[in-house]
């Protein structure tokens, strides 16, 4: 058989995805009219427990159960995956009394996931199920059982599991986020559990960790003259200046925009005061808001730079486009 002989025309391929889509769809939409007091209860029983959540499963199941164990731990609900086989050989010493295990099996009957369960019990954990068959097992020795089954599923054999699991995993992320309203979790605490990569920078990065401050935010007095402030907008290289009154309160603002406008009606630089020909409302933000509530309001305003104040409005320091890019922020 050649590589010709496997190739699927584009338009098979695609009826087939539409196909996959619309019973792992189904999957999922089954579960809203199925939901129902059993959910509320293992919602009440993770509140209620001081201990964490202990997420297990085999196979497929245990991919999914590794990812909703990592969801509910990066939304303020501790949790950690354990693998049953390795539970039975030393690990089931990770799970005590105070914590939940969540123990996911399509059929209910899982022996890895079974042979662990007289022992949970006997040390006092609650037990979560979360299968496809209310009548197996594991669904009976549940102290609560989550209903994920699938009608069929997305595999023409109807064998390899793939509505089931997306099932399970929308039941999943439907459990950590009602968990998530329950404990009032805020966007700083989410910032805290992220810390690294892209996410983390725009959640834990603020105004005073990027902006410039001291001689290195441009300024000029308010009774400069429009050379002045050509001079400093030179000397900061940040494209604009700002305009200082006697208590270094910020009244105006003087960009690279301003100058070209400026030069394009042939104002004298040396003798144009520069309250004349500044903006005299220039964004601002103060040092303690987000980067990315700078870039918001820069973007917003179409402005390349934003100076940073305190409450009386006087100067702290200023940023732009570039160092928000250099912070990637953004």
């Amino acid at each position: 058989m050649t590589d010709a002989d496997l190739e699927v025309p584009d338009t098979d391929a695609i009826a087939i995805a539409r196909e996959v889509l619309q019973i792992e769809a189904k999957a999922i939409s089954d579960l809203i009219g199925r939901l129902d007091g059993s959910f509320s209860r293992a919602v009440a029983l993770v509140l209620e427990r001081r201990g964490r959540v202990v997420v297990s499963g085999i196979g497929k199941s245990g991919h999914i159960a590794r990812k909703i164990a990592s969801t509910l731990a990066s939304t303020g609900t501790p949790a950690f995956f354990l693998h049953p086989a390795e539970a039975s050989h030393g690990d089931l010493g990770m799970v005590l009394r105070e914590d939940v295990f969540i123990a996911l099996s399509n059929s209910g009957e899982s022996a890895e996931v079974l042979a662990i369960v007289p022992l949970l019990k006997r040390q006092g954990a609650t037990l979560i199920a979360l299968t496809g068959n209310p009548e197996s097992t594991l669904a009976r020795e549940a102290d609560v059982h989550l209903y994920a089954s699938a009608e069929k599923e997305a595999c023409p054999l109807n064998l390899a599991p793939t509505a089931s699991t997306t099932a399970a995993l929308a039941l999943g992320d439907a459990l950590a986020v009602a968990l998530m309203h329950a404990k009032g979790f805020t966007r700083d605490e989410f910032a805290l559990s992220h810390p690294g990569g892209a996410l983390g920078r725009r959640l834990l990065t603020y105004v005073r960790d990027v902006m410039r401050t001291g001689e290195d935010a441009p300024r000029i007095g308010e009774r400069a003259m429009l050379m002045e402030a050509i001079l400093e907008m030179s000397r900061g290289r940040m494209g604009m200046t700002a305009i200082l009154d006697d208590t270094e309160r910020v009244i105006g603002i003087f960009t690279d925009g301003d100058l070209r406008r400026t030069l394009e009606k042939g104002t004298d630089l040396r003798n144009t005061p520069i309250r004349t020909v500044m903006g005299a409302s220039p964004r601002t933000i103060a040092p303690d808001r987000l980067a990315v509530e700078a870039v918001e309001i820069m973007e917003r305003n179409k402005v390349n730079q934003i100076l940073v104040v305190d409450e009386q409005k006087r100067l702290i320091g200023a940023l732009n486009m570039h160092d928000l890019f250099r912070a990637k922020v953004i």
